[in-house]
């Protein structure tokens, strides 16, 4: 646990829980969605959520809303996560925390969406 030694320290507390909660409400170009039901919490969909939420935090993207859902029925491919952008909608799934990162980096901040991973597009 963290010692708070000054007000500086209260309002980078302040700033930082306020950064996480802002990529939870909101409008947003993107709208990324982790499916944590059950078997995507076994297959490590908490991994997956911290790794999306971390790279979002250090590239300070702003366009971009986290949400989460339950079981799609696709267990088997869990760990899943939607990526929505307007009407169009792409599922990953077979997902580590470090290809969560690359989905970040490539489809939020590069527009490019990682194929060899993709259950499903809408």
């Amino acid at each position: 646990m963290m010692k708070i030694k000054s007000i500086e320290d209260l309002k980078r507390i302040k700033e930082e829980a306020q950064k996480n909660v802002a990529l939870r409400e909101g409008k947003a170009k993107y709208k990324v969605t982790v499916h944590m039901g059950t078997c995507g919490i076994a297959a490590g969909a908490r991994q997956i959520m911290s790794a999306v939420l971390d790279e979002i935090s250090r590239r300070n993207l702003k366009d971009v809303v986290v949400t989460q859902a339950g079981c799609i029925g696709l267990c088997d491919r869990e760990p899943l996560i939607s990526v929505e952008n307007g009407s169009q909608k792409v599922l990953y799934g077979n997902l580590t925390p470090e290809k969560a990162r690359q989905v970040v980096v490539s489809h939020l901040v590069n527009g490019q969406i990682v194929g060899e991973w993709v259950i499903h597009t809408e």
